[in-house]
């Protein structure tokens, strides 16, 4: 079997994620190793189902860091590095990242990849 680019990624984000576990970060573990499950498995198993759901796994995960971030916001005033690092941020990226990934799911291209592959 071919490595894929999801499988690397989705190992380093486990890997990264039981780190976070490890050092006594529970909720910061959590988040990356879900994700990096997702994308081994997105990248075992192809097509449209593990597309949508990955994007629906995508979209609970980036509705909680979106609460968590709220819940974090200071008044204070931001810089770059701030707003990249926060979790309202990444849980931005990750509602549309979802949204996107469904609406590819249902997408052409991904039929055709998908008879393709079975040839």
């Amino acid at each position: 079997m071919k490595l894929k680019g999801n499988i690397i990624v989705g190992g380093l984000l486990i890997l990264f994620g039981i780190w976070g576990i490890f050092i006594g970060n529970y909720h910061i573990g959590v988040i990356p190793t879900l994700i990096g499950l997702s994308l081994v498995a997105l990248g075992i198993w192809t097509g449209r189902t593990m597309l949508i759901l990955f994007g629906h796994l995508l979209i609970v995960l980036g509705c909680f860091l979106t609460t968590w971030g709220l819940h974090l916001l200071n008044i204070k005033m931001p810089n770059v590095l701030y707003i990249f690092l926060r979790p309202l941020f990444w849980g931005l990226i990750s509602i549309f990242g979802g949204i996107c990934s469904i609406y590819h799911g249902f997408c052409r291209c991904v039929g055709s990849r998908c008879a393709n592959e079975e040839k």
